[in-house]
């Protein structure tokens, strides 16, 4: 009988780690490949101001954690240099926190994981002990994963709380759009949300779909300067054949959009694409002009609340409920954009229209 394990998004995971930080308590994350564990642990310790040590245990040799053995001629006797990866008194003071993250743990070596079972356990591993303000969190992938994984020694998986992340579009978004991924990747991943993940475990495939992938994907069309064909070829070596056709085909349509700032001028006022992958896309596509023109081109009160009124009246006009509260999230919630309601012409009729479902997307 298979067993259902309980899992958490990105969002649990962050709250999960805050609470066993705050009590020292070792956690490990686990979850399949590519979906961001890393990234989740790297953002916890920057908004907690602190400083992040990234051990790949399964790239290290017992003395890496361990140290190794000296003669000490003062002394007279066998004595130990320990590891230099490790933090010292000097590196934790200058931070509130620091966290050991120790990434692919099951898949080291048991030796290795033997020495890190010590570090973890007593918080000291030969001579060297670990400061008062470090934490440490560890994780893997899965057995299941087809990786290179050895089953942790039960005494060490009990000292640890065990968490395992799931991928989430929602989630996913919400980070998408703060690190500003490719307009078309969230565009065609919001019209396609099962497109995000595809990992399969018994699949023969090389390249397959995760956050991580994605994020290569929008790396690649940082530039614009490729031809579609080497475009299709770079891609399907990241996501996968199939996705990368899909992709590509709401690509061709969403190069017919109108541009940007037309709309949010009040240039543009209508849409003839109706394609709703592209419409995603347009509206990522806004979102970011309008976050651009008040950090980067510091526009003025009235001319960004002129762009605000004109981001509501054609979101209003030409999109659907769903484009149209995922628009405004974004605005609203993510970027915190500063709207305000008495400058903006179109805001009441907003607000009455679709403010109820801004209103359940965020409970």
């Amino acid at each position: 009988m298979s067993v259902e394990h309980r899992t958490v998004t990105a969002i649990g995971a962050r709250r999960a780690l805050k609470k066993c930080f705050a009590k020292k308590r070792p956690m490990f994350l686990w979850g399949p490949p590519g979906i961001g564990k890393s990234d989740v642990v790297r953002q916890i310790t920057e908004d907690m101001g602190g400083f992040m040590i990234d051990l790949r245990l399964g790239q290290m040799d017992p003395t890496d954690i361990r140290g190794i053995p000296f003669y000490n001629k003062d002394a007279g006797k066998m004595d130990w240099a320990p590891p230099i990866d490790l933090p010292d008194e000097e590196l934790a003071s200058q931070y509130p926190i620091v966290v050991l993250f120790m990434d692919e743990m099951n898949s080291a070596p048991p030796a290795v994981q033997a020495a890190a079972y010590q570090l973890v356990l007593n918080r000291r591993v030969g001579k060297y002990r670990c400061p008062d303000n470090v934490v440490m969190v560890a994780a893997g992938n899965r057995e299941s994963d087809k990786g290179v994984t050895y089953r942790m020694p039960t005494p060490l998986a009990n000292r640890f709380v065990h968490c395992e992340m799931r991928a989430d579009f929602a989630t996913w978004l919400e980070w998408a759009a703060v690190n500003k991924i490719h307009k078309d990747v969230i565009g065609y991943l919001s019209f396609a949300k099962q497109d995000l993940y595809d990992f399969d475990n018994k699949s023969i495939s090389r390249s397959f779909a995760t956050p991580r992938s994605w994020t290569f994907v929008s790396e690649l069309l940082e530039d614009e300067d490729m031809d579609d064909v080497t475009a299709t070829d770079l891609i399907a070596g990241t996501v996968g054949e199939g996705l990368a056709v899909k992709f590509m085909a709401h690509r061709r349509i969403a190069g017919k959009l109108p541009q940007p700032e037309d709309i949010l001028s009040g240039k543009e006022k209508d849409l003839q694409v109706k394609e709703v992958s592209a419409m995603y896309s347009l509206v990522i596509s806004l979102c970011y002009e309008l976050k651009d023109a008040l950090d980067v081109r510091k526009v003025s009160d009235k001319e960004f609340h002129s762009m605000a009124d004109n981001f509501f009246a054609y979101m209003m006009k030409n999109f659907e409920t769903e484009i149209v509260v995922m628009g405004a999230r974004i605005a609203l919630t993510t970027y915190n954009l500063p709207f305000q309601p008495t400058k903006l012409k179109n805001f009441d009729e907003f607000h009455q229209r679709y403010g109820k479902y801004i209103l359940q997307a965020n409970s």
